[in-house]
């Protein structure tokens, strides 16, 4: 399913409000999911979580990931709404999913104690601080620094991988953003602490529109080159070494 925008330059020129976008066409392959790309542009949210919840995003990108690398299990170790629930459940694959908000940390061994074996990690992290979701210290949007935020986030890699099958793979949904001042790059920042966790890229990354976006529907006094997407990582163990 793809709601990609049509190869219509000519009338982005004479109409700029259509705001239509060209896109290179895709080379044909034996992927089972042809739709599924470098871009990833899809209006609607889909029957998949809570759309009320701050911050969550759509279903149909993980959708399509889930499609494409056939998991038998997958877990959610930040699950807010349930989005990814919800996608497992419509494609009748086993989900299992914990959240801060549950009183389940995703930094601590304790978490995965009795976790099954899993073919598919799905992250979606808070982006540091750009959204506080509560009051408790151990959630990555408490993160005090940088720094501290990225030591976080690498724990939850090499937690998941403890629990990975061989050929398993961890998607990663993460976007940057300006932080008092300065730009924080946190996909590029994050594919560094993978690396370190003997976890490389799987595939190119995937950059996901952001259509509806909340920050979208204001308008600042300062002039910034405002971001219209985040990056989808997807990571897999390299079982020896880089």
């Amino acid at each position: 399913m793809s709601d990609n925008l049509q190869n219509q330059p000519t009338a982005s020129l004479q109409n700029p409000t259509l705001q239509l976008i060209e896109l290179p066409t895709a080379p044909k392959n034996a992927s089972p999911v042809p739709e599924l790309t470098s871009i990833h542009s899809v209006r609607r949210r889909g029957p998949y979580g809570d759309g009320r919840y701050r911050g969550n995003c759509g279903g149909y990108l993980i959708r399509n990931l889930l499609r494409y690398f056939q998991p038998k299990r997958v877990l959610d170790p930040m699950s807010g709404s349930g989005t990814c629930r919800d996608v497992c459940r419509e494609l009748k694959i086993k989900c299992d999913s914990f959240d801060i908000r549950r009183g389940q940390d995703a930094t601590n061994t304790a978490s995965y104690a009795e976790q099954n074996p899993v073919d598919f990690v799905w992250m979606h992290p808070p982006y540091w601080r750009m959204i506080r979701y509560n009051d408790d210290p151990r959630c990555l949007s408490n993160a005090p620094t940088l720094d501290d935020f990225l030591n976080r986030i690498q724990q939850v890699l090499k937690e998941c991988k403890t629990v990975l099958t061989p050929n398993g793979k961890i998607a990663v949904l993460i976007g940057g953003y300006s932080d008092r001042g300065r730009y924080q790059p946190l996909p590029h920042l994050i594919v560094e602490r993978a690396i370190r966790e003997n976890l490389w890229l799987a595939c190119t990354e995937i950059i996901r529109f952001q259509h509806d976006n909340t920050s979208s529907k204001k308008q600042y006094r300062s002039s910034f080159i405002p971001g219209l997407h985040d990056t989808c990582l997807v990571f897999e163990s390299t079982k020896g070494g880089a």
